[in-house]
């Protein structure tokens, strides 16, 4: 694969250009990953709304039908669905971990087997987050553990 970049002329929207042979699913997700790339989300607090990229995002968790995200100091309360977040960043580094959080492996320090066929991964902040025995599998495919 060769790689082009080129500085467009002053005040040209910066564009992305892909020629292929045929359009395969890793070239997709590199699509649908670059589409998400500045796709923002907006967060409250007790007193603001603020926006949020996604790669700020630790984890998100949902609680009492409320959804939260999680960054590296703070926590926002997002107005969406866990689904929703997680069709909406499908080929990004955020993964479903649990029926109630989905964790950003980008922020994950390291894993470790736990009790009863689950995962325990602990992030960079220094949280741990309990991986579901079910979602184990997707959770290894997207560290590049498993193929």
């Amino acid at each position: 694969m060769k790689i082009i970049i080129e500085r467009p002329e002053k005040d040209a929207e910066d564009e992305i250009i892909i020629r292929c042979a045929e359009l395969d699913d890793e070239l997709l997700g590199l699509i649908k990953t670059l589409a998400s790339g500045r796709e923002q989300l907006i967060g409250y607090d007790d007193k603001s709304a603020r926006k949020l990229m996604p790669n700020d995002i630790y984890y998100f968790e949902s609680v009492d039908g409320r959804l939260f995200a999680y960054t590296e100091k703070n926590v926002y309360e997002v107005r969406a669905k866990l689904y929703e977040i997680e069709e909406r960043f499908a080929q990004s580094d955020l993964v479903r971990v649990s029926k109630s959080v989905i964790v950003n492996v980008s922020h994950i320090e390291s894993v470790t087997p736990s009790f009863g066929a689950r995962f325990e991964a602990k992030l960079t902040n220094g949280e741990k987050i309990v991986i579901s025995r079910q979602y184990v599998p997707e959770m290894k495919k997207k560290l590049g553990l498993e193929r």
